[in-house]
């Protein structure tokens, strides 16, 4: 079983999206347990709260250096913890070519605190492309496409576009016309030519 682990950064404002995230998460991790893989979420709220010898946001980064891909969502504004969150994820991505990060911004430009304006102006700095989404359906439409993306590579690569494998059987093709298929990736020929 190949455990793959999400860290989850968001501020407060977003706990309804985050609760959604979960469950379509575990959801998700249904769907690919037979295929031998578990999707394990790490999100804040899941972790010791106790006092550490340190800060407890240490606690929370330390998770961070052991995860699979990074997802951070933000909203109006970026709080200190999850700005702090995002770098630590991307130095750990410097040394270690993981976690695999994703930044999700909620359309608002309207009402961006100017938190979120200089987080948005480091990313550019980056190179880094954010995505955007409406409402919680396309967040997950967008994020589920990345996780099918790294399953073609067991996670250990990140692509691209690589077009889906469709496959369908046609019982009795003597009343199909012949013919071929363009998919994009790839012909394929249905019917049997009689």
């Amino acid at each position: 079983m190949k455990k793959i682990r999400i860290f989850l950064a968001s501020s407060n404002e977003l706990i309804a999206l985050r609760q959604q995230f979960e469950i379509h998460i575990y959801r998700k991790c249904k769907l690919w347990i037979d295929q031998g893989v578990f999707l394990h979420l790490e999100i804040w709220e899941d972790l010791p709260s106790r006092i550490s010898e340190t800060r407890s946001q240490d606690e929370y980064n330390k998770k961070i250096g052991e995860c699979d891909l990074f997802v951070l969502l933000a909203y109006r504004k970026l709080g200190m913890y999850t700005a702090e969150e995002f770098e630590t994820a991307f130095g750990v991505f410097n040394q270690k070519k993981k976690p695999f990060i994703f930044t999700y911004f909620k359309d608002n430009t309207m009402n961006e605190e100017p938190s979120l304006l200089s987080f948005k102006s480091r990313l550019e700095s980056l190179g880094h492309f954010y995505n955007k989404y409406i409402d919680f359906s396309e967040l997950w439409n967008s994020f589920n496409r990345e996780l099918d993306n790294l399953l073609l590579t067991g996670f250990e690569e990140f692509i691209r576009g690589k077009p889906n494998q469709i496959s369908y059987h046609i019982s009795d093709s003597k009343n199909v016309n012949t013919g071929n298929v363009n998919t994009g990736g790839g012909d394929f020929r249905i019917g049997d030519g009689n």
